[in-house]
């Protein structure tokens, strides 16, 4: 289903906002869902049109739709995100991706308060991220450990975790 949406989000990105251009995809993991976004520098807002019998194409967002807990349109300063959001029960996700998501939800509600009102979404969640490794970074100093091992061995799990 997430592969549906995602494929569904992309196509409109490359049929509307044309081939080639840049796009980002976010996905973020809550409790009991997981939140689809597609970040593109169009601004046209998508709408659900009703397609003829023969067309071959306007039916994306009926089925992202009939998918999706809820789904809309966010405009960003550099264009605009279409999101959805799909049901996931508890365990379905990696440990790793639930426990950070549970991490960045305190550090996502102070990002909020503290960014312009016109910063996007993916601003937000970046700025959360880089918050919850400096304050890492503080917290290990006292306890003895270096803040660059740490980065170093945490980038080698990760690319190791990847592989």
């Amino acid at each position: 289903m997430v592969e549906l949406a995602v494929t569904e989000l992309a196509t409109n990105v490359i049929k509307h906002v044309g081939e080639g251009v840049p796009a980002t995809v976010v996905l973020e993991p809550g409790e009991g869902r997981l939140r689809i976004e597609v970040h593109d520098t169009g601004h046209a807002v998508p709408a659900v049109a009703e397609p003829n019998d023969g067309d071959e194409c306007g039916r994306g967002l009926h089925l992202l739709a009939a998918l999706a807990l809820g789904w809309g349109t966010t405009l960003t300063a550099t264009g605009k995100a279409v999101w959805c959001e799909i049901a996931m029960p508890p365990g379905q996700l990696c440990p790793r991706v639930e426990r950070a998501s549970q991490a960045l939800t305190s550090y996502r509600r102070l990002a909020e308060g503290k960014v312009s009102a016109d910063a996007d979404r993916l601003s937000v969640l970046e700025a959360s991220v880089v918050g919850l490794v400096a304050d890492l970074l503080h917290w290990v100093v006292p306890h003895g450990c270096d803040p660059d091992e740490v980065l170093d061995r945490a980038q080698a799990r990760f690319e190791a975790d990847a592989a």
